[in-house]
């Protein structure tokens, strides 16, 4: 069987929105496997994370700083209150809505899932330099920025 790294890329293999694709596909895959072999995903990760830089936060405001639609943050949040990574109560100001806050089992979870979370980068990222590493994530970050304030006009 042919290796892929071996062989001549096609023109159309060589565009770079196609390996940005291609690569996208396969670190996703790497995240969500190594996630899941610690029992998590990656909803998890980004909500405590967030509640770990920001504070407690209502379930909107938590949206809004995660990324996470609202559609799938009540199940996402139960899922870590169910675990006591996070505990919920009624906001004092506004009885209508809860503030959620990390607990300490929550932490100790982040902290696994950040250790995680870095071998899936040192595998994904394993044939560059950590100059290579730097400059790439430059390069990327530029991009999403450009982008990012493209699509807000």
């Amino acid at each position: 069987m042919e290796n892929p790294a071996e062989r001549t890329r096609t023109g159309w293999e060589r565009l770079p929105s196609w390996l940005l694709t291609q690569t996208a596909h396969h670190a996703h895959r790497l995240v969500s496997d190594g996630f899941a072999a610690v029992g998590a995903r990656g909803y998890h990760y980004r909500l405590l994370a967030t509640l770990a830089e920001f504070g407690p936060a209502s379930q909107a405001e938590l949206g809004r700083r995660s990324g996470i639609h609202v559609s799938d943050m009540v199940a996402t949040i139960n899922e870590l209150a169910d675990n006591d990574l996070v505990e919920r109560a009624p906001d004092p100001d506004d009885r209508r809505r809860n503030v959620i806050t990390l607990t300490a089992a929550g932490t100790r979870r982040l902290r696994r899932l950040e250790k995680q979370l870095a071998d899936c980068q040192d595998e994904l990222l394993a044939p560059l330099s950590a100059e290579e590493r730097t400059q790439l994530t430059t390069l990327l970050t530029q991009l999403l920025d450009h982008h990012t304030r493209q699509s807000e006009h």
